[in-house]
């Protein structure tokens, strides 16, 4: 079982280390969250977080201390790369994979638990989270261990056994830092779990063996002292961004253009749970129908169904917000592969069957889906073939295709042939097609043009239009996101050493704005490419005062 522990955790690595470096900062949430570590880094100051001179009281400290750490480890200090912050998601992800995995041997055995994570090892969802520095890869880890924490004290519970010593120390601190990472996501879920086996056991004595009040003692000792410093810090104004303008904004009504209907989740699952998630739908559907004489099966079940139907009710919806609740899916699949051949392929109920070949429509659509970007988007975006598109694009389909089970049951080795097709795919995709498509990537087009015109050892850059935090991140903590208007005055402060980046098109009000005190601007640049994040095409010129 060690073994399989180990194998997990090195597969994990494996499947996310490409593209860690290679991928450029994604705007925008990756971009602001990397930018107000550095600050830290930069300042000192390791309390209060800021994004430039605002502060960014979304998400509490947790991922800023562990990037902060990973910085410091890598001796880089403020200068150091994307990957070195990507760390923290990587090992995020590989935790949570094992945590699967530990979880699913307790449940069904050591063969399910390395099947179920294989499968969360392999799926979008963590092969994208793992590459990208915010919150969700180490979330996920800390939900994983509370939930597996819990799964083993229901079920002693259930069997009228003791409960081991150490559970419960694992559960409360996987909240207390869980809370710490992302307020109360973890927490919500486990409640949502319990709750929902509650309703159907109508048992609310087995929590108790949670030992509630030390862990409760527990979790105020890991959040409380951060809580209070930030609180004396910001005077309060942490609280009411965080919970009153984030977390109830989002609960209310649709935040920064994320409100959609509900159903989202259920449309994007084909994706983001892709290759595994019409496997997923057959293990659960078959858990559905047996569930009532299983108790883990209730359990794996009350950590999916819940949690996702009330984030399907939230009006603000991002993809990555269910992703705490996958780990149920995961540990069916493993489930599915203890029992005998006839039980776990009995026939399904005419709903259900209707169920799993829209979910087979839906793994067919992504599988092809992949395969077409692979290989169009280097033709359409960066107007060239890459050859590596073809393998990825033919690993693509060859995962679809292995996913595609003719029964319900799918044997240890299939999954894990579909999980290192996909793991070709997304390595491929991820670390080398992606950061090829230059014309999307403009900040790093514009950092190289600023290092190679950088004027003295104190240059600032004034960006018009072009406002992505990527831009600060690699350019410089001191860069002022403004207008053309700003530009100018930016540009007639420091006329020696200052330069300006505007829209080529505005480069004759620029020169106009100059003219006013007898100066003109010198363009020495220009970056031509596409902000991914609005949609625009951009011709961006980079502009000093002329001698």
């Amino acid at each position: 079982m060690n073994r399989n522990y180990i194998i997990l955790f090195l597969f994990s690595l494996v499947m996310t280390v490409s593209g860690l470096a290679s991928l450029p900062p994604i705007d925008r949430d990756e971009s602001r969250f990397v930018q107000a570590t550095k600050q830290m880094v930069e300042t000192g100051d390791y309390v209060d977080i800021r994004l430039q001179d605002v502060t960014r009281y979304k998400k509490p400290i947790g991922i800023y201390w562990l990037q902060s750490a990973a910085v410091a480890l890598s001796g880089e200090g403020a200068a150091a790369p994307i990957w070195v912050y990507r760390l923290v998601s990587m090992l995020g992800i590989a935790l949570a994979v094992v945590g699967i995995g530990w979880t699913g041997t307790k449940l069904f055995g050591a063969n399910a638990g390395l099947a179920a994570g294989l499968m969360m090892a392999a799926i979008f969802a963590t092969a994208f989270e793992g590459r990208d520095a915010k919150t969700d890869a180490m979330l996920l880890a800390c939900c994983v261990a509370a939930q597996g924490a819990l799964a083993q004290v229901y079920l002693a519970a259930r069997r009228n056994e003791p409960v081991a010593g150490h559970l419960p120390w694992i559960f409360w601190i996987a909240q207390g830092l869980g809370i710490l990472i992302k307020g109360p996501v973890a927490p919500l879920l486990s409640l949502l779990t319990a709750a929902a086996l509650f309703a159907f056991d109508r048992d609310w004595r087995w929590p108790l063996k949670l030992k509630i009040v030390r862990g409760v003692a527990i979790v105020l000792a890991i959040v409380l002292p951060w809580i209070l410093l930030i609180s004396w810090k910001s005077g309060g104004a942490f609280f009411q961004e965080a919970v009153g303008k984030d977390m109830l904004t989002k609960v209310a009504q649709g935040e920064e253009s994320h409100g959609l209907p509900p159903g989202f989740y259920m449309l994007t699952y084909s994706l983001f749970m892709w290759p595994f998630g019409l496997i997923a739908v057959g293990a659960g559907l078959q858990a559905i129908n047996r569930f009532w004489d299983d108790p883990r099966l209730r359990f794996c079940l009350a950590w999916y169904i819940p949690f996702w139907l009330v984030f399907e009710a939230i009006p603000t919806k991002l993809p990555h917000y269910v992703m705490p609740a996958y780990p149920g899916m995961a540990l069916l699949i493993g489930w599915l592969l203890t029992l005998k051949p006839e039980e776990a392929n009995a026939p399904l109920k005419r709903w259900q069957s209707w169920l799993w070949w829209a979910t087979a429509f839906g793994l067919a659509v992504v599988s092809i889906g992949l395969a077409v970007v692979c290989i169009g988007a280097p033709i359409y975006l960066a107007r060239t073939f890459s050859w590596w598109s073809i393998p990825a694009a033919l690993a693509a389909l060859a995962a679809g295709y292995l996913a595609f089970p003719r029964k319900l049951q799918v044997p240890l080795g299939r999954i894990g042939a579909i999980a290192i097709c996909a793991g070709i795919t997304f390595s491929l995709l991820f670390g080398v097609i992606a950061p090829s498509l230059r014309p999307i990537w403009l900040s790093p087009a514009i950092k190289v043009a600023v290092d190679a015109n950088r004027l003295c050892d104190t240059t600032v850059l004034a960006s018009a239009q072009y406002h992505e935090p990527s831009l600060v991140f690699l350019v410089g903590t001191r860069t002022v996101l403004t207008d053309v208007d700003g530009v100018a005055k930016h540009l007639l402060a420091d006329p020696a050493c200052a330069i300006g980046l505007a829209s080529v098109k505005d480069e004759q009000k620029l020169n106009e704005l100059l003219a006013v005190q007898g100066k003109s601007a010198s363009r020495l640049a220009e970056i031509d490419g596409l902000n991914y994040s609005s949609g625009d095409k951009l011709a961006l010129g980079l502009y000093r005062v002329a001698k």
